[in-house]
């Protein structure tokens, strides 16, 4: 991606061109401190226990989409910290997107998505996006609830960070908690000797902040008292009132940053002083004060950012490189530079389960967009974040901000943005340490996709430096026989793979006379050089908390209705047994189905399952280390999850399926150590009467043969590559009447992370409606070749 900031040098007479401490530290910073953050935007902000999160990712590299990195680990942990389920995205110019079913059982509590690239790991693990929801379980025995009240804390924050004797200060007041903050709050400044005498009072304008000015006295101690709506009150102490120093004040606007310094007691005056301004990790403005004054200002213009928007850092360093003052501001807060969909036609109705379409239009700079329709309940209730607060102010700071989102809105207060930044610090690098020559230490480097080592081994020894023949094939692909040369370690790299289907590498060698050898002898690893790291933080506090659960428990509309959209789900799939019942009624049976009244016995004889035949049909599974390795990604509603063993375990509709082996119950582990070769017939049963849902394996008997191609390599002589996590397909589909679907209640209409412009249809947003919405709520991200940013959220009538 392009760096979008310029440098702009100005001074009052010349600008700076010596190689200082401080210049080296700005070389410094451009050299060693690119980081990335991460913005995720999901679906739902609740959800019920059986449902699936839909999630889209978009990986930043400052205010442009990342091109460091093409992988990022995104990980779904309950509030104990336990790792529920990750996920393994492949990035493309910065996006990437994926889902995660929840089990049906999930224990009704917080939970929290992890995502971070590998790149990522080098700096902070506070940086990296920790986003909580809560899922809700009508059977569970503990029940979510908001905290009615949560003890809060304050601090003051002198604009520039200095507070000095007869010069008018502003500051910043910050409420912060673990869990919520009170809807209101004010205050009143006092002298500490005289405290029932206001000096000045202020008012919170949100939330987080509020501010207030105040010219102090030499000698004198300060206090805010501070209040909430619910009466609860506290007193903290403002700054030591300071005899000498520099003051720092700054305005933005449309036109720019005007920027104003103020000496009191200094030796040298301003003179020799430096102005560094910062965008990220780049130099956007440096200036040196020239004159012996003490006072000095000027109007930094916004083509230090080509007019983007984003935080600038304002530091003020004296004439021996300290830094004696910082600022945070924001770039043109009122004039928010974002595009919207061109709309060339839409078709929006609110009769129930009819057909909606939003047509983009085919010739617009943005190609590919991120669209999301839910049903609006009118509510007009504002969102708590969104991928301007990711990108301008959440992806950059640890400390946690109430509803950020806000300060994007139409609505925004500039001045609580303003007061905001004053309070924050700008932690993604340090100017002491940077002018110190410290840098961080790079111990992930960024690589292209997923890299593995693979270690070959013969005769139960490494075969260094030699000639190794691997196998690879993925999927129903036709396999690729390369040669490779082991290392010194014995090892062979396979780097830069992107695959989202399972890759079998299976391992052969040159014998003497040069012949492929297949021999028992030979065993083979792959080992990822890719991984995702635990994590070792705490989860942000939430509003909520757990209680024991009552007996007629009540759970928020939303929920009801996702959980009877999950019955309405079920109700569709069973319906569509029952019409497949209905066409094979006097069809000749065909060999899959004579295989199966062959090997099935009556409980297992039902007709809401997915068969896989493997005597009649060649199902491409040579290679497979076992049969549920093989069944991966094959049939709807089928999920694995690696047990403690490594091995896969079957769930239906986020349930644990129960495995049967000739129709007697086992486990996963008898499973996998079974030949696919010996293999007859898979057949997946869901809710099939006294079975329930199942994954049944069938072995061969009498005379029956595989249809299986090819000599399958020996278990222990082939290795399975997982490579990325393939999304799954957000299905558009009309309800009708003979789904038996009484009450339509989805929340989520549309999801698609990859709208694209085709060559001769423009892109079209199309949905079914439920039974109840009356207006939509439309949500549009997209990018284009130069990172301007479209971003639309409007309710669709």
């Amino acid at each position: 991606m392009k760096n979008i900031f310029g440098v702009l040098l100005l001074s009052m007479v010349q600008p700076i061109l010596a190689q200082t401490k401080l210049e080296k530290a700005i070389t410094s910073l451009e050299d060693n401190y690119e980081q990335e953050k991460v913005y995720v935007l999901t679906d739902k902000s609740q959800y019920a226990a059986g449902d699936k999160i839909w999630f889209k990712s978009f990986v930043f590299d400052g205010y442009n989409r990342s091109d460091l990195s093409t992988t990022l680990f995104v990980e779904l942990y309950n509030s104990d910290k336990k790792l529920i389920d990750w996920k393994t995205v492949l990035l493309t110019n910065g996006e990437g997107s994926g889902d995660f079913q929840l089990k049906e059982d999930l224990p009704e509590q917080v939970y929290f998505v992890r995502a971070y690239t590998p790149y990522m790991t080098n700096f902070s693990e506070e940086f990296q996006i920790v986003k909580s929801f809560p899922v809700y379980n009508p059977n569970s025995t503990e029940s979510l609830v908001v905290a009615k009240s949560s003890d809060w804390s304050a601090k003051t924050f002198p604009e520039g960070g200095n507070f000095i004797n007869g010069v008018p200060t502003k500051f910043a007041v910050r409420l912060t908690s673990n869990a919520s903050l009170p809807e209101n709050w004010s205050g009143k400044i006092v002298d500490a000797q005289n405290p029932n005498v206001s000096i000045t009072t202020f008012k919170s304008f949100d939330k987080n902040v509020a501010s207030f000015t105040i010219t102090p006295a030499s000698g004198k101690k300060y206090q805010a008292i501070i209040q909430d709506n619910a009466g609860k009150s506290k007193t903290i102490d403002l700054p030591q009132v300071a005899d000498s120093g520099l003051h720092l004040t700054v305005n933005s606007s449309k036109e720019g940053i005007k920027y104003t310094l103020k000496g009191v007691n200094l030796k040298q005056q301003l003179q020799n002083y430096k102005i560094v301004g910062t965008i990220n990790n780049h130099l956007a403005y440096k200036a040196t004060i020239k004159q012996l004054n003490n006072e000095a200002s000027s109007l930094i213009p916004t083509k230090i950012s080509n007019g983007a928007n984003g935080v600038f850092q304002l530091a003020i360093f004296d004439d021996q490189d300290n830094l004696v003052a910082q600022r945070l501001c924001f770039i043109k807060p009122n004039d928010l530079k974002l595009e919207k969909a061109e709309i060339i036609g839409q078709s929006i109705k609110q009769t129930p389960r009819s057909f909606n379409s939003i047509d983009l239009s085919p010739e617009s700079y943005f190609k590919n967009y991120t669209v999301l329709v839910s049903e609006d309940d009118g509510t007009q209730k504002p969102e708590e974040d969104n991928i301007l607060s990711g990108l301008w102010l959440t992806g950059d700071f640890t400390t946690k901000i109430d509803n950020p989102a806000q300060y994007f809105s139409k609505t925004a207060n500039s001045e609580a943005l303003d007061a905001l930044l004053i309070s924050e610090k700008w932690n993604r690098f340090d100017w002491n340490s940077v002018l110190s020559g410290s840098v961080p230490t790079i111990k992930t480097k960024s690589q292209k996709f997923l890299s593995y080592k693979v270690k070959p081994v013969k005769n139960n020894a490494l075969m260094i430096n030699s000639s190794v023949i691997l196998l690879l094939k993925s999927g129903k692909s036709e396999p690729v026989i390369s040669p490779f040369q082991t290392d010194q370690n014995g090892y062979v790299y396979l780097n830069n793979l992107s695959n989202d289907e399972p890759l079998t590498v299976s391992l052969f060698a040159n014998s003497k006379d040069d012949k492929e050898s297949t021999a028992e002898n030979l065993f083979v690893t792959a080992e990822p050089l890719v991984n995702p790291t635990p994590f070792t933080g705490n989860f942000p506090g939430t509003k909520y908390k757990l209680v024991k659960a009552s007996g007629n428990k009540t759970l928020p509309p939303a929920i009801a209705k996702a959980i009877n959209t999950q019955k309405n789900i079920k109700k569709t799939e069973s319906n569509d047994i029952e019409i497949k019942e209905v066409e094979l009624v006097g069809k000749k049976k065909d060999p899959k189905e004579e295989l199966d009244q062959q090997l099935s016995t009556g409980m297992f004889s039902s007709m809401n399952s997915t068969i896989f035949d493997f005597v009649n049909e060649d199902q491409h599974a040579e290679g497979m280390a076992n049969i549920l390795d093989w069944l991966q990604g094959r049939a709807a509603g089928l999920t694995f999850q690696k047990n403690n063993s490594g091995v896969n375990v079957p769930y239906i509709r986020g349930q644990q399926a129960k495995l049967y082996l000739d129709e007697i119950l086992t486990d996963p582990s008898m499973i996998s150590t079974l030949p696919i070769n010996n293999i007859a017939m898979v057949k997946i049963l869901k809710g099939a009467g006294l079975i329930g849902d199942a994954v049944a394996i069938y072995t061969m008997k009498g005379n029956m043969k595989s249809k299986n191609k090819g000599k399958e390599a020996p278990k222990n002589n082939s290795a399975i590559i997982k490579g990325y996590d393939k999304p799954s397909e957000f299905l558009v589909e009309m309800i009708d009447e003979n789904a038996k679907i009484e009450n339509d209640t989805r929340e989520t209409l549309y999801w698609n992370p990859n709208l694209f412009d085709s060559d001769y249809v423009p892109p079209r947003i199309k949905f079914f409606n439920n039974d109840s919405a009356k207006q939509y709520k439309v949500e549009i991200i997209s990018f284009d070749e130069s990172d301007n940013l479209l971003y639309q959220n409007e309710i669709f009538k």
